[in-house]
């Protein structure tokens, strides 16, 4: 067997976020779904960046998001996406990379521009993206680099990236590389509204091909036609391996089998911006899954890791995840103890 040298590869949209702060009205005036995660041409893309106020720009995208918070637990993981050989294209590349991501997909030499994620946080920390997919959409089974799939614990695929066809296919490839491997296929369904518009090839997905699966509340009820959580649960956890399910600030709840975990959502000052809380949480999970600890202490270094990211604005961390999270969960190991 392919020896283990990653713990996790992610697969998904590789992207630029621009973030700025905003309010109600301007959501309004622009015709944006509050909270959600919008599609958008080039043209679309161009105008909003010329309308929106003062702007950030970082590497993003879901899965990048979950590589780099890997990596700033200690981990060792690679991402695999798509960008174009123009100027947002080094950047997600540099980003990425000085984060301690390995990226080793060849850039493309033609067709759209890299993409870019317009994302607009309002007062009450909510985030409205939206998002040109640009060069991302062209990622494929060709540009699944096997060997790290083969060589990672577990290999996390971004639900964003199901709206493409090819990318549809590259996820296939990856799950039966991995488990051909003895490795492990993760999900994370991403967006509800992507949920209603693949609900039934979602479904067969994850009972066929997943081991791990992401999703919060709002999702899995959705994926499933549940009329409550616990419904939902009930169904998923026939499913899967293993389903972690957040609920904003109620936590999370942690199913494999028979066994049930709820974690509670880490303690923040103030949300600021709730851009990549999902993502964190899934690094964190997905860190400690792979490195030895049980379910509830991946679900507890899960809520530590996406606290530290709603507490300012961008989708990375700004703390260096590793100690903070051996220091919080040395301290509540103690008090159990």
């Amino acid at each position: 067997m392919t020896a283990q040298t990653l713990d996790v590869v992610t697969i998904g949209n590789a992207l630029v976020d621009v973030l700025a702060k905003t309010d109600d009205a301007f959501l309004a005036a622009q015709d944006i779904p509050k909270g959600s995660m919008t599609l958008i041409d080039e043209a679309r893309a161009l105008h909003l960046y010329a309308a929106m106020g003062p702007a950030i720009e970082v590497s993003g995208g879901s899965a990048g998001n979950t590589a780099t918070g890997v990596a700033s637990l200690g981990g060792r993981a690679a991402f695999l996406g798509k960008v174009r050989d123009d100027q947002l294209g080094a950047i997600f590349t540099h980003d990425i990379r000085a984060a301690g991501v390995a990226f080793d997909v060849a850039h493309a030499v033609a067709g759209p521009a890299t993409g870019r994620s317009m994302i607009l946080v309002t007062p009450d920390a909510h985030r409205s993206m939206n998002t040109f997919l640009g060069a991302a959409v062209d990622f494929g089974p060709d540009d699944v680099i096997e060997a790290q799939v083969q060589a990672a614990a577990v290999t996390y695929m971004e639900g964003y990236l199901w709206d493409s066809p090819s990318a549809k296919a590259a996820f296939l490839k990856a799950a039966r590389l991995a488990h051909a491997a003895g490795r492990k296929i993760s999900l994370t369904l991403s967006d509800p509204f992507l949920v209603n518009r693949y609900k039934e090839e979602l479904k067969d997905f994850v009972e066929k091909h997943v081991d791990i699966v992401f999703a919060n509340e709002e999702e899995v009820c959705g994926l499933y036609d549940a009329a409550n959580f616990d419904a939902a649960l009930q169904a998923v956890r026939a499913h899967c391996e293993v389903a972690a399910l957040t609920r904003s600030e109620k936590g999370a709840v942690i199913v494999a089998g028979e066994e049930v975990h709820v974690v509670d959502a880490a303690a923040v000052d103030k949300v600021v911006d709730t851009t990549g809380a999902g993502d964190l949480f899934a690094a964190g999970f997905l860190f400690g899954l792979t490195n030895g600890h049980g379910l509830y202490d991946s679900g507890r270094i899960g809520a530590l890791a996406a606290a530290e990211v709603i507490s300012h604005v961008g989708a990375r961390p700004q703390l260096k995840l590793a100690e903070l999270v051996t220091a919080e969960l040395g301290a509540s190991q103690a008090k159990r103890a």
